[in-house]
């Protein structure tokens, strides 16, 4: 059974001018999971980040944290949020140590428990050695770092991650997962946004996918696998013969269950991809048609998100 939810969002909807960023979101995170909020740019992630951590009001809806209706003017409530955005006003010429000492007094912060906070976190986000070298000395990966330090000083219940790992080199997205790992052993919740499918598979318990500005599916990463069925066979074809009669033969095979074209390849989505590609590949052949390239899609997020939007995650 899920533990009881730390925060729930009901039906929360927000719009700037003409653009409906959140259209009508429902979820609830459990406390003590990673939930995964995964979508492409554009799809409306930091804008519902921004709601849930109360840095912007919804439209419509309500959001309820800890039990109690949760509100931009929620003071005592803000204090159970970390936040990590993507950017976070670092001072470049301060050292790593000296802006977590700086943001800890802004979180009411002092002397010896500040003093060792600080050390803690750079320790957990394995920045200890470079903790008294400039900011400014260090890698995009190593500010992404600070930013979660600074983000856990004041000892949040539910920490946001808003895609902590774009453009950050392998070794500071490694740091970050093993921080994110051992954060949530220790008890701490955690909302965790990318546009990396892999990250999800390997952080989240339960992984929430977002598309122009709705969740179009909600699952744990194994359960929407298993949901999108087989696999996904993506067959590239000379641009001209999209009105061919192949797609018709194709929807006729046994065990294939959708054809699509989409920029210039054929999907087929079927329950057995091997045994379809025999059939598909003699259709062709049948047809004279030229089949350039092909890819057996494995089952996996990647290709659930391919299903669910007609679109990859990273355009």
């Amino acid at each position: 059974p899920m533990n009881a939810p730390i925060l729930t969002a009901q039906n929360l909807h927000k719009s700037f001018g003409d653009l409906q960023a959140v259209r009508g979101v429902d979820l609830q995170i459990a406390r003590g999971e990673i939930f995964g909020l995964l979508g492409p740019n554009g799809a409306g992630k930091t804008t519902l980040i921004n709601m849930l951590a109360g840095l912007l009001a919804p439209d419509a809806g309500q959001i309820t944290l800890d039990g109690e209706v949760f509100s931009p003017r929620s003071h005592a409530l803000k204090a159970k949020i970390g936040l990590v955005p993507q950017e976070l006003a670092l001072y470049p010429t301060l050292s790593g140590r000296d802006n977590l000492l700086f943001f800890g007094r802004i979180y009411g912060l002092r002397g010896k428990q500040l003093k060792q906070r600080v050390a803690e976190m750079l320790a957990l986000v394995n920045l200890s050695e470079r903790a008294n070298d400039p900011v400014r000395t260090y890698s995009g990966g190593m500010k992404r770092r600070i930013n979660i330090a600074a983000g856990l000083l004041h000892e949040p219940e539910i920490l946001f991650l808003d895609e902590p790992t774009v453009g950050v080199d392998p070794q500071s997205r490694n740091a970050i997962f093993e921080a994110v790992e051992a954060l949530n052993r220790a008890g701490l919740t955690i909302l965790y946004t990318t546009h990396y499918m892999e990250e999800a598979e390997r952080l989240c318990q339960r992984v929430a996918i977002m598309d122009a500005g709705q969740i179009i599916a909600l699952d744990s990463p194994e359960g929407l696998i298993r949901r999108a069925g087989g696999g996904v066979l993506r067959l590239g074809i000379p641009e001209g013969e999209g009105d061919s009669p192949l797609e018709a033969r194709l929807a006729r095979i046994s065990g294939v269950n959708a054809v699509s074209r989409r920029d210039g390849s054929l999907f087929v989505e079927a329950d057995q991809p091997q045994t379809a590609l025999v059939r598909i590949l003699e259709a062709a052949a049948s047809l004279k048609i030229h089949i350039h390239s092909l890819q057996i899609l494995e089952p996996n997020l990647e290709t659930v998100f391919l299903q669910l939007t007609g679109k990859s995650l990273r355009d």
